[in-house]
């Protein structure tokens, strides 16, 4: 492999000489070498740029940490989607949202809980409610 050190790509004209330099017989190869050069330009322009262009087909990262961060992503989605329903919900049938209820809604990343919280929703008139154990 030929690589220009990402350490000189600091600018965007720089940007298509390090691509040149970049060659990968196989695609965990290629991985390593996007992931490395994106972390290696930092915070400047040829950064930004490299982003945009690896952002349209992120499939190419196959490693443990890649697939562990978009499962990640997606279970921070699923959260984010099931706190925000519980809120419609409770908004919907009226009933007050403290703001200690809506931070405990909003901060909790255990779909089981939201699930169970949000199926509460539906029958309940407080959120006292809804963050009752089962006896």
């Amino acid at each position: 492999m030929t690589a220009a050190p990402t350490s000189h790509c600091r600018e965007r004209h720089d940007l298509g000489a390090a691509l040149k330099g970049l060659q990968a017989e196989d695609e965990d190869t290629a991985s390593i070498y996007i992931e490395l050069t994106e972390q290696g330009l930092g915070k400047t322009p040829a950064a930004d740029l490299w982003r945009h262009l690896m952002a349209v087909d992120l499939s190419i990262f196959q490693s443990q940490t890649a697939q562990a961060l978009r499962a990640e992503g997606r279970s921070e989605g699923l959260s984010h989607g099931l706190a925000e329903a519980l809120l419609v919900v409770l908004g919907g049938r009226g009933i007050d949202v403290s703001d200690e209820a809506r931070d405990r809604i909003t901060s909790c990343d255990d779909h089981d809980t939201l699930t169970t919280w949000l199926t509460r929703a539906a029958t309940a008139t407080t959120t006292a409610e809804l963050f009752e154990q089962p006896a």
